[in-house]
């Protein structure tokens, strides 16, 4: 992967507005929060934060949960403090802090009448390395995984490329749209792994009302079904990364099993 340039200093965006921008596109397609995308797309445009989005945000019933989880085991105040969200997802060394107990009972609390035969992988899933963020839920508790092995394979490798957190390079921009070199998701038969770079086109905002200002050719940028959420600085594509390879790992140790029957949040 070619390294991303440095442009100084990092920009450090608040944490509930980080939290709308990479909320609002499952939002946006009905998947997860309370019905209102377009005030997702307003705070998230218009970086202001009140209350109105704090409700919005506890209106995610599979993220919320994990932010006051993260935030609670850290001793940080509040679930949208920035640390906790960025940890969310994209991952960090704050999840490693997080007990394995104290993580077990919260997965217990929320998923082990849900999940079935698909338990024992979740519990299985945190001593072999998995922590409380964002692919964890993708890929352990989001059911498409286990799918992969059945006739609805390639149904189930688009929604988790779509669902997860991915990283990209700009190459240019048109109006709304954004076109970007990334990695997909690419499944063998036995393995999830990223494929071969390829280009594809994103959406950064609708009629101009978008999260960032304009991009430039050679920004790296996060993606969330089919959006363009956030700038990234190398810190963070480190952290993405390596939070997305650890996860693939757990996965793939288990690729067979499905987790709980449960839309993402």
């Amino acid at each position: 992967m070619p390294e991303p340039r440095d442009d100084g200093p990092e920009l450090l965006t608040n944490g509930a507005i980080l939290f709308a921008r990479y909320a609002y596109p499952p939002n946006e397609l009905g998947y997860c929060g309370l019905p209102d995308h377009r005030a997702l797309l307003d705070y998230g445009s218009e970086g202001v934060v009140d209350q109105g989005l704090v409700q919005l945000a506890k209106g995610f019933a599979g993220a919320w949960p994990y932010l006051e989880l993260i935030a609670g085991a850290t001793g940080i105040r509040s679930p949208l403090d920035r640390r906790v969200v960025e940890a969310y997802w994209l991952g960090g060394g704050l999840l490693d802090s997080i007990d394995i107990t104290t993580f077990g009972a919260s997965l217990g609390e929320r998923f082990r009448k849900r999940a079935g035969k698909g338990w024992g992988y979740l519990t299985e899933a945190i001593p072999l390395g998995a922590v409380p963020n964002h692919s964890f839920h993708v890929f352990g508790v989001y059911p498409w995984v286990g799918l992969l092995h059945t006739g609805r394979a390639d149904t189930a490798l688009e929604h988790l490329d779509k669902c997860r957190i991915r990283w990209g390079q700009v190459v240019s921009t048109d109006g709304d749209q954004v076109t970007v070199l990334s990695r997909p998701l690419t499944y063998d038969g036995t393995d999830i792994a990223l494929g071969e770079r390829r280009t594809e086109v994103a959406r950064r905002s609708i009629d101009g009302v978008g999260f960032l200002d304009p991009y430039r050719p050679g920004d790296w940028v996060s993606l969330h079904w089919g959006w363009v959420c956030d700038r990234l600085s190398r810190r963070q594509i480190h952290l993405l990364r390596k939070s997305t390879l650890t996860q693939f790992e757990i996965t793939n140790r288990r690729v067979v099993h499905s987790g709980p029957r449960e839309i993402m949040g």
